[in-house]
């Protein structure tokens, strides 16, 4: 069995038992368990000893306030106590749509993920790495539900992080989709560099190569196809020079899944030695790192990825193939797509991929040149 890595401070795991059986509903695509996969195959792995799990607490309405409007917080809260919305609440905050559903759950499990938010940050300023897979809801906005996001923990994150004296933060996002509501939460606020990898030519089809904000902002859009070996060097050229050149204090990584190859809703095609390639990259580089997770919408690429993310943080070994405990999680998953009914049996024997490699194609070499650019002229 692994042990807990050495550090000064172990790196800890924030999870609650609101995840599991909670769901958006059953035709949704996040009728699937992913945090609580997570925390069984870890457990089953060995890797997720009681002393470094952590139950995120719910945040109160007072703590969304650092971001979300009153009215939004109220009419969410009044939106599950009811179980219905009026057109006029469903037209002005987005709750009650296909994307942002109704269902029991619907303030309480993200006001959990938002609680995690400010938990990760205060350990994180004392010392600690912190992982929150249920956290990287990356499009809530101030008064609107969007994208599956009710809340965005990212940015309570890092305005927790900033109150907390840790002034000048890295938010890397690699999630398929792009990170507008956290653009939208820093406009003016140089200290804050973004940067986000997703997929051009997707829904919320923001995020575009050359759009700046305040000059901090660093949009690295991909073609569909996206393999393992274009992700490397975009890591290598665009992702860690664009962080170490911030110098920051702290630095908080979405790690959505939803970029692998199984994940229904994009056509990027990355396998999860790319997500873990990112993780152990940054925890040598970042002097604080929070790490949180995001999309992902295959319930056993999810599971096997940020299983494999939690491995990365501790430097634990991956083994090739799991043993049984392990192995009976993931049998245990079943998944009402296509692809759910004749699922491939490595998704039931291994958490790691076989690697995407491929050429790199000229466009991407181009892009990751052009923002390299940018880098060296803002030295």
């Amino acid at each position: 069995m692994d042990t807990i890595s050495q550090s000064p401070l172990p790196t800890l795991f924030l999870g609650a038992e609101i995840y599991r059986g909670s769901t958006y509903g059953s035709a949704h695509p996040l009728a699937i368990p992913r945090v609580p996969t997570v925390i069984d195959l870890s457990r089953a792995l060995g890797w997720l000893p009681r002393e470094v799990y952590r139950t995120s607490p719910r945040i109160r309405p007072a703590g969304l306030m650092a971001f979300h409007t009153p009215a939004y917080i109220a009419a969410l809260q009044a939106a599950e106590a009811s179980q219905s919305v009026t057109a006029e609440i469903r037209e002005r905050h987005g709750l009650g749509t296909l994307s942002n559903p109704i269902y029991p759950e619907m303030f309480r499990r993200p006001a959990t993920s938002a609680g995690g938010a400010l938990l990760a940050a205060d350990l994180v300023a004392a010392g600690h790495r912190v992982y929150h897979p249920a956290g990287g809801t990356h499009h809530g906005l101030p008064d609107r539900a969007k994208g599956f996001c009710f809340f965005n923990d990212p940015v309570l994150a890092i305005m927790a992080l900033r109150a907390r004296g840790l002034r000048r933060i890295v938010y890397i996002d690699i999630d398929a989709h792009h990170c507008d509501g956290v653009e939208v939460a820093f406009p003016d606020t140089p200290e804050v560099r973004l940067i986000s990898l997703h997929e051009e030519k997707r829904w919320p089809f923001t995020g575009a190569l050359h759009d700046r904000g305040c000059g901090n902002f660093f949009n690295l859009p991909l073609p569909a196809g996206l393999n393992d070996d274009e992700y490397a060097l975009a890591l290598e050229q665009f992702i860690l020079p664009a962080t170490a050149g911030h110098r920051p204090d702290a630095v908080v990584l979405q790690c959505g899944a939803d970029a692998v190859a199984e994940d229904p809703l994009s056509r990027l095609t990355l396998s999860n030695n790319a997500h873990w390639a990112t993780v152990a990259a940054l925890k040598d580089i970042a002097p604080r790192l929070l790490v949180l997770g995001g999309g992902g919408y295959n319930p056993w690429s999810v599971g096997r990825l940020w299983t494999g993310v939690w491995a990365t943080l501790n430097g634990f070994d991956i083994p090739d193939r799991l043993p049984p405990g392990a192995e009976a999680v993931q049998r245990g998953l079943r998944w009402n797509r296509r692809a759910g009914k004749t699922p491939p049996e490595h998704w039931f024997t291994t958490l790691r991929d076989v690697p995407h490699n491929g050429a790199i194609r000229d466009e991407i070499r181009d892009r990751v040149s052009l923002l390299a650019a940018r880098l060296l002229a803002e030295v």
